[in-house]
């Protein structure tokens, strides 16, 4: 079977795209604004291309020599410029989509697209969105994005095309916007079914409610992809985080290649979900942000409350001369460490401000020894693969990463969607 060819929107830094090559698709376009994210689509583009061509030693030597402030041009340089123009760095809107279509049409020349993916900015939906922007978020442009997908439905005519959200897409406005995406894919000849899915109930050590939405085209016997639930044994110190070397606050650097302390074979579930791969027997990106006294003393207090009574930090708890904030009403977990011996609670974009929803669980902690997660925990919350790397700052690494949506899940969605294609065609 040839392999199935889709265009990525909206495609953040590329956990759902990964998934999906991982499961044997073939990406013909990413389309996405953010400078930094398309760097790293552009710098997997350029590993996917060498792994296929069996130069992975191109990659390594880019990893192992690469410095802070420098964007991946080297690495792009040594691929055919035709793998990195599969990155098409633009706004979607009414002003860009005819020169994005002729893009995608010069990119794809007779192939024809099987699948859609991807998922619009879900600000205006998410109720953290809906918190901090008050009634501005009604005006939203981000809003309408909806829309500007359904036109790539109506011009590319996929098979079928999946659609990630927040779970607030079914409820936002009343939920006009999301009546008005079923009436738009209806009237194109799509049947819809959407459903929660949990990732910590499909292999990922993340409690992410997303809404997946998915369409085929009614000429088809393709239909929603059958994702059955996992019970999930693994504990996020142990078996995701046990095997990088130790960190204090701010320290680690951006590009720097660091060691496991662990063997591979000690660390079953990195095995078994790709994130520890053994191409390399190194990482990158496990660089901690410095934290100011008054935050590692708050850390102090997070964490032995965890480890005494199992529960997070409310900011009422924490002493009035370390309160920094004057809204004592929402949002009062600020400060929440990790769960050691489950998963972990949603990742979201936020970590790229400050990562006091995420600190490092530490049973004896002191002020010396407290931090938040790393650049590289964070994406194995994700489940993105170690050697994955996210190009610019450390706040836009944290940024994309809180952005996406995990490899480990996207892969499980493509791989039943791919069982359906060749059911299909046969």
């Amino acid at each position: 079977m040839m392999a199935l060819k889709f265009i990525d929107l909206f495609a953040g830094a590329g956990g759902l795209s990964e998934g999906f090559i991982r499961a044997g698709f073939k990406p013909l376009a990413h389309i996405e604004m953010d400078n930094y994210a398309c760097d790293t689509l552009r710098t997997r583009a350029a590993f996917h291309y060498l792994k296929e061509h069996n130069r992975l030693d191109i990659y390594k030597e880019y990893l192992q020599n690469k410095q802070e402030k420098e964007n991946g041009s080297k690495l792009w340089e040594q691929v055919p410029p035709e793998v990195i123009d599969t990155v098409i760095q633009s706004e979607i809107g009414k002003d860009t989509i005819n020169t994005i279509f002729k893009k995608i049409d010069e990119l794809k020349g007779n192939h024809e697209v099987d699948i859609v993916i991807g998922g619009p900015p879900c600000q205006a939906y998410s109720v953290a969105g809906r918190a901090r922007m008050g009634k501005e978020v009604e005006n939203d442009p981000r809003n309408e994005l909806y829309k500007y997908y359904v036109k790539f439905l109506e011009y590319y005519k996929p098979k079928m095309f999946v659609f990630e959200n927040v779970l607030g897409i079914r409820t936002a406005k009343g939920g006009k916007p999301f009546r008005d995406l079923q009436r738009l894919v209806g009237n194109l000849g799509y049947k819809i079914d959407f459903k929660e899915q949990i990732a910590s109930e499909h292999g990922v050590l993340q409690k992410r409610h997303r809404m997946i939405i998915v369409g085929w085209n009614n000429d088809t016997q393709l239909h929603y992809p059958e994702l059955k639930a996992e019970e999930c044994q693994y504990k996020v110190l142990e078996d995701l985080f046990s095997d990088l070397p130790k960190r204090k606050a701010g320290e680690g650097d951006l590009c720097e290649p660091i060691r496991y302390t662990k063997p591979l074979e000690d660390m079953f579930y990195l095995n078994k979900s790709g994130i520890r791969n053994s191409a390399f027997d190194f990482t990158t990106q496990h660089i901690a942000r410095p934290n100011n006294l008054n935050d590692r003393e708050i850390y102090v207090m997070a964490n032995k409350k965890w480890y005494k009574d199992k529960k997070q930090l409310s900011y009422t708890d924490i002493p009035a001369d370390h309160q920094k904030h004057k809204n004592k009403e929402t949002f009062l977990n600020r400060f929440s460490v990790v769960n050691p011996d489950g998963v972990c609670h949603t990742v979201v974009a936020h970590i790229a401000m400050d990562g006091h929803y995420y600190i490092y669980p530490n049973p004896k902690p002191t002020t010396d020894n407290v931090r938040s997660i790393t650049i590289r925990e964070a994406a194995r919350l994700q489940s993105f693969p170690d050697d994955y790397f996210f190009e610019g700052s450390r706040s836009a690494a944290f940024k994309q990463i809180g952005n996406a949506v995990p490899v480990v899940l996207a892969y499980k969605i493509a791989h039943e969607i791919k069982e359906q294609f060749a059911h299909e065609l046969h």
